[in-house]
This record gives structure tokens, sequence and C-alpha cells, in this order.
């Protein structure tokens, strides 16, 4: 196993870096306050190359793999974004780029991908629904066969940058669950506009993660035309496996960047703050431990995020690895948010110190996009070989 970095990572780390530094902890506590979009942001991270690393270079892409993702968005996340900059990755490279280079059709990659790379496409997927989270196959939204396409009633929630989106990867059923042989059989993935008749959405309103906004999305006989289907008609669900589990990938690097800058900005605070005599309050053991153990959890995430991406890269199953990594993130991104706010003590509280955005946006990601509990269940099942508990 080879922990060396090549020069061209190395590269691509330091210009994620700069980047992230360019629009730093003042720019995203402004937005954050605001409830703004980053459009400048990722706007930068498009016009850098970082949107489209993973994309074919045909496509105007770097034609690199999830590794070099993974790299570049810790480096960003860790620059001040913190973990909800990982979203816009999910939103775009993930639910956009990976799924239309591996399961769409040369049309829909000729016409989408090079507008991905460039920013002028953006990308939201809807898939939970009120009453199927967790239980993905438990959905109802439904497409109904009509002539050469479909129409989609339902709703969906929970769904990020929807106001934002030119297109909506939409999960969906077109075979009724009593109707199949396998409950994961009769799912299919459509890509649509979402400035669409029929389609509406609402926003949620929420703790943390301010700056993408989390929609309710209803369709009420949304139209669907033929060559909006992505991959294998009622053989979708088999896709999006492969969409969710790199989705693991994205939410870890993010959480391990926001991890290693709040242990950062926790640190440079305690070197300087002193409270009793001329000892600095990071000479004490009981904040010294603490930010500690999140620096041991934050690198044990890491390394196995990136054995996660190599697995992908190498076409190699990676589902575990990427599950153990995501929940190890939440883990460590929780422990050194929350011990960072405690280190700063009254001033952690305070939004001027930024550590309680930190603190908010990381509190999402143990639930989000799939929970402990379920990462768990994956584990025991799927690796211990212990009976499905659930």
């Amino acid at each position: 196993m080879n922990f060396d970095r090549t020069d061209e990572q190395v590269m691509l780390s330091e210009t994620a870096r700069r980047v992230g530094e360019k629009f730093g902890l003042d720019y995203w506590r402004e937005i954050d306050a605001k409830k703004e979009f980053p459009a400048a942001a990722w706007q930068e991270i498009c016009d850098a190359g970082l949107c489209g690393i993973a994309v074919p270079e045909e496509y105007g892409g770097a034609g690199l793999g999830m590794s070099e993702m993974a790299m570049a968005i810790e480096a960003l996340c860790a620059a001040g974004g913190g973990s909800t900059l990982s979203q816009l990755f999910m939103c775009n490279p993930i639910f956009g780029g990976i799924t239309l280079t591996k399961f769409g059709s040369k049309a829909q990659k000729e016409e989408l991908l090079p507008a991905l790379v460039s920013g002028k496409a953006r990308f939201a997927m809807a898939l939970t629904e009120p009453d199927a989270g967790t239980n993905t196959l438990g959905m109802k939204a439904f497409a109904r066969a009509d002539g050469n396409g479909w129409r989609l009633r339902g709703q969906k929630i929970w769904i990020t940058a929807v106001p934002q989106a030119t297109k909506l990867l939409v999960v969906a059923r077109t075979q009724k669950a009593g109707d199949v042989r396998r409950k994961t059989d009769g799912i299919s993935l459509f890509l649509i506009d979402v400035d669409r008749e029929g389609l509406t959405h609402t926003a949620i309103d929420k703790v943390g993660t301010n700056t993408l906004p989390s929609s309710a999305v209803f369709f009420e006989d949304v139209r669907i035309e033929g060559h909006e289907l992505i991959g294998t008609l009622d053989g979708g669900f088999r896709d999006l496996l492969d969409v969710l589990n790199t989705e693991r990938i994205v939410t870890t690097s993010g959480l391990v960047g926001a991890a290693e800058l709040a242990i950062r900005l926790a640190v440079d605070y305690a070197k300087e703050r002193k409270v009793f005599g001329d000892a600095a309050i990071g000479s004490y053991q009981s904040l010294q431990f603490p930010l500690a153990e999140a620096r041991i959890k934050l690198e044990c995430a890491r390394l196995m995020n990136h054995k996660a991406a190599t697995l992908y890269d190498q076409g190699q199953p990676y589902g575990s690895e990427a599950n153990m990594a995501k929940y190890l993130a939440g883990h460590a991104a929780g422990l050194a948010t929350d011990r960072a706010i405690q280190t700063l003590g009254g001033m952690g509280y305070s939004k001027e110190y930024h550590v309680e955005r930190l603190w908010r946006d990381a509190r999402l990601f143990r639930v989000a996009p799939v929970s402990e509990e379920m990462i768990l269940n994956y584990v025991a099942q799927h690796d211990l070989g212990l009976p499905r508990s659930y």
C-alpha cells in the first residue's frame, strides 16, 4: 500500500486549498447568515477545474478518479467552507457527473457533462420521501407509462439545492412494489428539468447547512420524456447504489476537512488564550486530549476514505469501506467541532469565531446521507455475516 501522492495530486490539492482560502471563513459566515447559495465560490471551483476532476477528458473533465476528488474536497473544506461545501460535490460531480458518466446515454453525456464542468448546469437528486427515508425501497413516487414517456406523481423531502439546480435526478417506481419479484426491481432513474410544469418545491427551515437549502418537492403529473431515462428501465436501484456509495466518499471528505479546520481554530486559540497566570490554556491536558483524540479519529477516517476511493478507482467493491469511513468521519467531526467550542469557551458559542457554524453543519452528517445506525446494520450484515436486523 503506497501512501505517497503523485505530483499531480499534490498540485490538485494545492489548487483546491488556494481556491478554498479565497472564499474563507468570513465568506462562509456571511452567506450562512444570509442563507445564501455560494454561487461565487462554486463558479470559482468550476473555473479551477475541480468540478470536473472525475469527468472523462472527452467531455471537458480531467479524467482522474475518486481519490483525487476526495483530496480536493478535503483541502477546500479545511480552508474555510467546512462540511457543507462537500454537498456541492454530492449534488454536481456525484448526482450529475458519476450518474451521467456511468449510466447516461451518449447524447446525455454530450449535452450535460461539459455544462457540469463549466458550472452552467447544476444538479440535485430527489430520492428521500416522507415515508421512505432509510427504507428507500418503500418509495411511493410513481412514474406511469404515457406514450413514449411517463407521468410522475409523488413527493420527495430533504432534497438539497433544488432552487439552484437546473436538472433533477429523480428516483421513482415504474412498477408497483406488489407487481415485482424482488423489492429492488421496478425502480428507475430520470434526469429532468427542475423548471417543469407540475413540479413545485418549498424550503424546510433547519438548524444548519444554511447555504444549501433543503426542500420538499411535489410532482403532480410531471411529464418525463423517453430520452430522460438514465440507465435501465426498472433496473435503476442497482445503479443508484453506486451513486450513493460515492456520495459517502464525498461526505467523508467534507467531514475530514471540517474536523481539520475546527481543530486548527481550537489549537490556534488555545496557544494564545491565557486564563490563570502565564500558561496558555493549550497546556492543559483537559483541552489537549479531546483535540488529540479528534485528530486521531479524523486521520483514521481519512485513510479509510482513501481506501474506499482507491477501490472505486480500481473497479473493486468499496461499499463497506465507504460506509465505515463515513461513520468514523461523522464521529471525528462531531468531536472536533464540539471540543473546539469547549476550547474557545463562551467565544466558541459566538458567530465571530466560526466554530459554531462548523458544529451546526457537521451534525447533519451523522444522520445523512445515511445514519450511523444503518451503517452499523450494514457492517454487521455484510462484513460480519450476522442476520439482517431490520
